[in-house]
């Protein structure tokens, strides 16, 4: 990583954008639209280690491979004006109270674009009665809501969960985001790849299949474009957020089901039953589209060969690399007709990137071929 600098941050994203270019020339690509982030005050999420040194704690990260070496935090430029503001007194509170500081070795923020935030403190040691009280003084001095976690232990004090408020074509929409969940760190670039895949969705029509949903980030965005949603997420707790959030949307044409890219894959070629989709007709889904969000590992090739069926393919990537492998396999059969780069971690090498494949047409199969 390297300094947090706005001075160089439109330098860092031409960089980034350039390698992505590089990457990706063995491939028919579309002009790429390029997606920048706020140079400071960007991050909703940050995680500190806690450096405890002669009786005192600090916030500290650890540089990639040197383990042993904390680098005491100040402050963090990257985080939103929430965490800026919540850090300092945070660290005072707990220096002031051996109960709060004993064996405590992180602590990781969760806050919103409008200012709510989630605190969680971990421990190597039980939490008891006594640290539940001095917690919730804290709670009640910084007004806001925290979490101590230890093994097998979480005492909660508030809630667990933040509402985030995202703007997307002049509607807002309410997400649940967990302690937990996994959800995107940087909002306002999380509006623009919402924003991004909705308008180039407009017109596919039919039905929506979505695999790794997650709390429904895209599916509640993607929703209006379609006849019916089938959403597929494996972790329970994005499950239950997701749940939450379509209600919370009013948006009554999604079925979510608890089933891995795998299963679902395995659903749909009929290769064995699932008890979670007892419930479900899937033979009744007219899919034209399918949407893909996958971790930084990419889609095995079953889900690969799956993909070819649809008439049309969203892609959102976190990796580069497999993102590229994945649209060379499946170029024999789609055509890239919209791609972009999102930039979700400046200062970092990390860019996200979207592509919008569109299936060919018999004798355009024969020529990529």
């Amino acid at each position: 990583m390297t300094a947090i600098d706005p001075a160089t941050y439109d330098q860092q994203l031409q960089e980034k954008v350039a390698d992505l270019e590089t990457r990706f020339q063995g491939l028919e690509l579309p002009p790429l639209d390029t997606y920048a982030s706020a140079p400071l005050n960007y991050r909703m999420r940050a995680e500190f280690k806690i450096w405890q040194q002669d009786g005192r704690a600090d916030y500290a990260m650890y540089r990639q491979g040197e383990h042993r070496k904390a680098y005491i935090i100040e402050s963090f430029p990257a985080g939103s004006s929430t965490i800026a503001a919540l850090m300092p007194p945070l660290l005072e509170q707990i220096n002031q109270c051996d109960i709060l500081r004993q064996r405590l070795f992180s602590v990781e923020f969760l806050t919103t674009l409008s200012g709510e935030a989630v605190i969680t403190l971990l421990y190597h040691r039980p939490l008891d009665e006594v640290w539940e009280e001095r917690a919730k003084a804290v709670a009640a001095h910084m007004n806001t809501d925290i979490i101590g976690r230890s093994r097998k232990q979480k005492v909660v004090i508030g809630r667990d969960y933040v509402i985030e408020k995202l703007e997307v074509d002049g509607r807002t929409y309410s997400y649940q985001q967990k302690e937990t969940g996994f959800t995107q760190p940087n909002a306002r670039v999380n509006e623009k790849m919402l924003d991004w895949a909705r308008q180039h969705s407009t017109n596919f029509g039919g039905d929506l299949l979505e695999l790794y949903c997650g709390n429904g980030n895209f599916t509640a965005v993607l929703a209006q474009n379609f006849q019916r949603v089938l959403a597929t997420e494996i972790a329970k707790i994005s499950v239950h957020s997701a749940i939450y959030n379509f209600e919370a949307n009013k948006i009554d044409n999604i079925e979510i089901v608890r089933l891995s890219s795998e299963e679902i894959t395995q659903a749909l070629n009929e290769v064995r039953p699932f008890r979670r989709l007892r419930h479900i007709d899937l033979k009744s889904y007219q899919f034209s589209t399918v949407f893909v969000d996958p971790p930084r590992a990419g889609l095995d090739d079953d889900t690969v060969e799956l993909l070819r069926r649809f008439d049309n393919i969203i892609y959102i990537s976190c990796n580069p690399e497999t993102l590229h492998a994945n649209l060379l396999a499946l170029d024999s059969s789609h055509s890239i007709e919209h791609f972009a780069a999102f930039d979700q971690f400046p200062y970092t090498h990390h860019l996200e990137a979207g592509a919008v494949l569109k299936k060919r047409l018999p004798h355009e199969s024969n020529q990529a071929e």
